[in-house]
């Protein structure tokens, strides 16, 4: 049976940090990186925490069971900082309320869910993948897809107010060609192209100034690879007329983009602004660091467990959906 100097070993970090880690020690300094290694060293390992003994209390509940269905897979999840640190935050609250849980992936039965008392679904699901997850476990949190229309609880960001402020704070610095690098998505059975709500409401706010260009917006993958072609492909389209700024959809691809004006030896943020979308670890350290728009992905996940909770606990005659609010952190990338 495997024991926390083996994942200690294999992670390279000391027992001290697995124990804190695994017992989702909020007070603990250390990257997302490492905690994600960590847990999934002690799955591979099928590491299980041991308990103090301690006499029934026939009064006390049975543990409670949570199933966690995640629209990624375990390897592109482990690439994902957004939907790691959601899930991160559905661990520690469910954990704090003495959920047992369960991971479901992508490419995984949903059978599980059956089982659970609740289920949370992370990422973005068709409507026929939506039906079939309700059908399994009526209660049922969405997290980052926006399923109250539908008639399921949710739990979301403010995506209209997060890209009005990137915007505004270009605008206040009287940059009005604005551009943007948008990804695109599809649902976890691959049915349906999902339109960036970003584009969406990035298009319909400048549309309204008159300011709006569709020359200036690219569309490709959430990835700094694609960030840095599509950044190239301005660079080559664009030329002397390249924006004055650019709102990108997530860190990854600024990243990219940020490579490739460099290469071009684009000044940033003197040439050209960027606010990027998420505020993971790969903004800050970025050079020039990345301003971007703080998404409290944490807390999405510890709201969703909440809502859930109450599911069980109340009886509710109508979904509820939650939006938690952004921030802009401004760094070095724009004016």
């Amino acid at each position: 049976m495997a024991t926390i100097k083996d994942i200690a070993n294999k992670a390279q970090v000391s027992a001290a940090t697995v124990s804190r880690v695994l017992n989702y020690d909020e007070t603990m300094s250390v990257s997302a990186e490492t905690r994600s290694r960590i847990f999934k060293i002690a799955e591979e390992l099928n590491y299980v925490k041991h308990t103090k003994n301690k006499k029934q209390n026939p009064t006390q509940p049975l543990e409670k069971r949570l199933a966690i269905i995640q629209w990624y897979t375990e390897q592109e999840e482990v690439n994902d900082l957004y939907y790691y640190a959601i899930r991160l935050g559905i661990e520690k609250q469910a954990h704090q309320l003495g959920y047992e849980i369960t991971r479901i992936f992508h490419n995984d039965s949903l059978q599980k869910a059956k089982q659970a008392d609740g289920v949370i679904a992370i990422g973005k699901y068709s409507a026929n993948e939506i039906k079939n997850i309700a059908t399994l476990n009526a209660n049922l949190v969405f997290v980052d897809d926006k399923t109250l229309e539908q008639g399921y609880n949710c739990v979301v960001s403010d995506f209209d107010g997060a890209v009005k402020t990137a915007l505004d704070h270009f605008l206040q610095h009287e940059q009005t060609k604005i551009g943007l690098l948008a990804g695109e998505e599809k649902t976890a059975d691959q049915s349906n192209s999902l339109i960036d709500p970003r584009f969406s409401i990035f298009k319909k706010y400048l549309s309204t100034l008159k300011l709006y260009n569709s020359r200036y917006v690219y569309v490709g993958k959430f990835s700094p690879e694609s960030g840095y072609q599509m950044m190239k492909q301005a660079l080559q389209e664009l030329g002397d007329e390249l924006p004055q700024a650019f709102f990108i959809a997530n860190d990854a691809i600024a990243v990219g983009a940020l490579r490739a004006l460099q290469e071009s030896q684009i000044a940033v943020p003197e040439r050209v602004s960027l606010i990027s979308f998420n505020d993971t670890s790969l903004a800050k350290y970025s050079f020039p660091a990345l301003s971007s728009i703080k998404v409290f992905t944490e807390q999405m996940g510890r709201s969703a467990v909440m809502l859930l909770d109450s599911i069980s606990k109340y009886e509710k005659e109508t979904p509820e959906m939650i939006t938690l609010g952004t921030k802009l952190i401004l760094r070095d990338s724009c004016l």
